[in-house]
């Protein structure tokens, strides 16, 4: 994916919900959670686990259905994880997924895609953010 489609993502998304948030600071998905909130993003945090707690301030659900109207998931799950929450980020009409770094499943990217939405995999918005200048 080009840097000018990953800008527009960047700058065109306002509300995230991030599956498989973690209240652990140590897990990447809290640091990139903390991230997008210290960068302007409304981010709810995904975790039928730790649904009904709270993450950085954040109230954590347990369904994408709880975190919509949402722009973007990104998805902190395995690879042969992703088509559940993928299946919901279509049917509630998300722009993007987005697969976090080592995460790739190109049968559900390609399902995504044809449904109009625009993937990113294998990627970490807060490494993309800073790289291309976003920082705020």
């Amino acid at each position: 994916m080009s840097d000018d489609t990953i800008r527009q993502i960047l700058t065109g998304t306002k509300r995230i919900a991030l599956v498989g948030a973690s209240a652990k600071p140590e897990r990447a998905s809290h640091e990139v959670m903390q991230f997008l909130l210290g960068q302007g993003y409304d981010v709810t945090p995904v975790n039928p686990g730790l649904a009904g707690q709270e993450i950085l301030g954040r109230k954590v659900v347990a369904t994408l259905d709880e975190a919509a109207p949402l722009d973007m998931v990104e998805l902190f799950r395995k690879a042969a994880d992703v088509a559940a929450p993928v299946d919901d980020a279509i049917r509630l009409g998300a722009n993007t997924i987005w697969m976090q770094l080592g995460i790739i499943n190109e049968v559900v990217a390609a399902k995504a895609r044809t449904a109009g939405l625009r993937v990113v995999m294998n990627r970490c918005p807060a490494i993309d953010i800073p790289r291309l200048g976003l920082l705020k």
